[in-house]
């Protein structure tokens, strides 16, 4: 096939502000060349793409960013900015499909999915979050009464926000797993992987690895400084050592190196990309049981599931996570999560699609 991906608007590929939108493209991407597809993709300018992507064609785009919807009230309206970089990079897409047999969009945001009912070429749609706006959920809900397969999931959990699809296609996701080293080390520090921001439950990690008498190692773009400065005023800044946001060729060298992934979010989270990028290195993961990380984490063979919210319960588990074998959590992934198992997932979704 051949396809035109759109990105996300918010922050360009690389930035890290794309939260996983940027590594599920990548690996997608990816993916879907090494299966002889054709891949062009259209993202903010200054994007790059990672090195096993050498084949696609990425078309940079200027312009204003959208705002989050994660930082948004629930029933905000849609604004869409002057010189918007999404306008730009939807006219970009739809020029390039001239070419193509597809547009797949990974944005999550209302425009795309608005233009599905208003041009000739086929639009799809991975939707990357769960239900955090009524516009968007409101335009999905249409659309989909004229196009009712033209929407896939990442997870279970995350298509049943949008309960209105009966039979939703649930695609996982992928990730190159040349890229990602196994180490079979047990020892090494806690770890948590994440855009550091409310939604994401920071804090309770924090707090988890303290009860344990340890410092937590966190790695992600600080989306919230005013949220940052709260934890570290509330735990000292003795309990974290900050380590940014890292490439993924840097990240999982030293991920690998940990003992365990703490996830806690807050928020009925789509996939959880961090948690199969630690499980592809070896480390086990304790995570609360809330949206796609309860279909990932297998409790008690790659991790453990924790009520949501349940602190203890995170702390409880920290004290079992050895038992935890780190072969079973590197075989989860290459059975379940591989780039291209991903990809031939989304071209069975649009081929099937398209026929019907």
């Amino acid at each position: 096939m051949r396809l035109v991906l759109i990105s996300t608007p918010i922050g360009f590929l690389g930035s890290g502000r794309g939260g996983g939108v940027e590594l599920t493209l990548n690996s997608l991407a990816g993916g879907l060349l090494k299966l002889g597809h054709s891949v062009k993709v259209v993202a903010p300018a200054q994007s790059k793409l990672s090195s096993h992507c050498k084949g696609a064609e990425l078309f940079a785009v200027t312009g204003k960013e959208q705002m989050s919807w994660q930082h948004q009230n629930y029933d905000s309206h849609v604004e869409i900015p002057r010189d918007s970089v999404l306008v730009g990079m939807l006219e970009k897409a739809i020029l390039l499909s001239k070419n193509a047999d597809v547009i797949l969009n990974l944005s999550y945001d209302w425009l795309p999915i608005w233009m599905t009912l208003n041009v000739e070429v086929p639009i799809f749609h991975l939707i990357s979050m769960g239900d955090e706006s009524a516009a968007i959920k409101e335009v999905i809900a249409n659309v989909h009464t004229q196009f009712p397969s033209n929407f896939a999931f990442h997870s279970k959990a995350q298509a049943a926000d949008y309960s209105f699809i009966e039979e939703p296609w649930i695609v996982g996701n992928g990730f190159d797993l040349d890229q990602y080293i196994y180490k079979s080390n047990e020892g090494g520090p806690l770890a948590w992987v994440g855009r550091v921001a409310p939604e994401k439950g920071l804090e309770d990690a924090v707090y988890a690895a303290k009860e344990v008498g340890e410092k937590l190692n966190v790695w992600g773009i600080i989306e919230d400084e005013n949220y940052a400065s709260k934890i570290v005023e509330k735990f000292s800044a003795e309990s974290i050592c900050w380590k940014g946001f890292l490439e993924t060729s840097v990240l999982q060298k030293e991920l690998g190196q940990c003992r365990a992934l703490i996830n806690t979010p807050k928020w009925n989270e789509a996939y959880g990309n961090v948690i199969a990028e630690s499980l592809a290195c070896g480390v086990p993961v304790i995570s609360y049981q809330r949206g796609g990380p309860s279909e990932i984490v297998k409790h008690g063979e790659t991790g453990f599931l924790v009520a949501p919210d349940d602190k203890e319960g995170l702390v409880y588990h920290l004290k079992k996570i050895n038992t935890i074998k780190r072969k079973n959590c590197r075989k989860w992934v290459e059975q379940n999560a591989s780039s291209l198992i991903f990809a031939n997932k989304v071209i069975n979704w649009l081929q099937t699609s398209i026929k019907q």
